[in-house]
């Protein structure tokens, strides 16, 4: 159950590349504590818009507003100490840090400590060092590879790397989660067991926006479903109903012979 109240606002939110329009006057409403996909053909604007709620690009017109924050305009780590971490639709983890410190450096949104404090080993510094430790463990077991700690990205099977980078976003601490076609690449077996580990992220009180391109994943877990086309929203509702409504069956989900 969701508690009613908007956890992310867009409000006509526009990107121009020069005279290229990506995204067009786009709003949406993600409700607290619900799961939220966003779909659409290849192109449609899905990426540039988590881009311009994460951070990575600065709408040309509209605005963004987080946990009653307008965030428009945010460096990505002042909107991550917010509350809002992503993952990518192409694996980004640290190539040369094991899974363990992977998820271990995406906690310093969090910690205090100052250079001074690492350089002469002060008990404050210490103190964060032994809590980072202690909370990538407890993810790394929470997404179910725990045992895999000290294997390199390269080492960790395709579907492992997405649980790591959901780990990784989790040490942030955040409120809401982004997550870029998660299920990309994975075997039918992996997509189940993301679906899976979706359900437990809204059971642990996230709210989580998704592109994805699976529509059984989409259709499975969604409370809501946005659909762009060409930049523009031409739906927005309930998986039932989007599956019913025309427009979308025409531009994304196929005409039926």
């Amino acid at each position: 159950m969701t508690n009613g109240t908007a956890a992310l606002v867009t409000e006509r939110v526009t990107m121009r590349f020069g005279g290229l329009v990506a995204v067009s006057q786009v709003s949406c409403t993600l409700e607290r504590g619900a799961v939220t996909a966003m779909i659409g053909p290849n192109g449609a604007g899905k990426t540039t818009t988590f881009n311009m709620i994460s951070g990575l690009l600065i709408p040309s017109d509209g605005r963004i507003r987080f946990e009653g924050s307008d965030i428009t305009g945010w460096p990505p780590h002042r909107i991550a100490a917010l509350g809002l971490a992503r993952t990518f639709q192409n694996v980004q983890l640290f190539a040369n840090l094991n899974a363990l410190e992977n998820v271990m450096a995406c906690r310093y949104c969090r910690t205090r400590s100052t250079f001074l404090d690492a350089l002469l080993c002060l008990p404050r510094d210490r103190a964060e060092r032994r809590r980072m430790r202690a909370v990538a463990d407890e993810l790394l077991q929470w997404v179910g590879i725990w045992e895999k700690r000290f294997l390199m990205p390269s080492e960790l099977p395709y579907g492992d790397q997405r649980r790591l980078e959901i780990a990784r976003a989790l040490a942030t601490e955040p409120r809401l989660i982004m997550l870029d076609e998660p299920s990309a690449g994975m075997v039918p077996a992996e997509a189940r067991d993301l679906m899976e580990l979706i359900s437990k992220l809204k059971q642990r009180g996230l709210t989580i926006l998704l592109i994805e391109h699976n529509m059984s994943v989409v259709m499975s877990i969604s409370d809501r479903i946005v659909v762009l086309n060409f930049g523009e929203k031409i739906a927005e509702g309930a998986p039932a109903e989007i599956r019913k409504d025309r427009d979308v069956i025409e531009a994304y989900l196929g005409v039926e012979a």
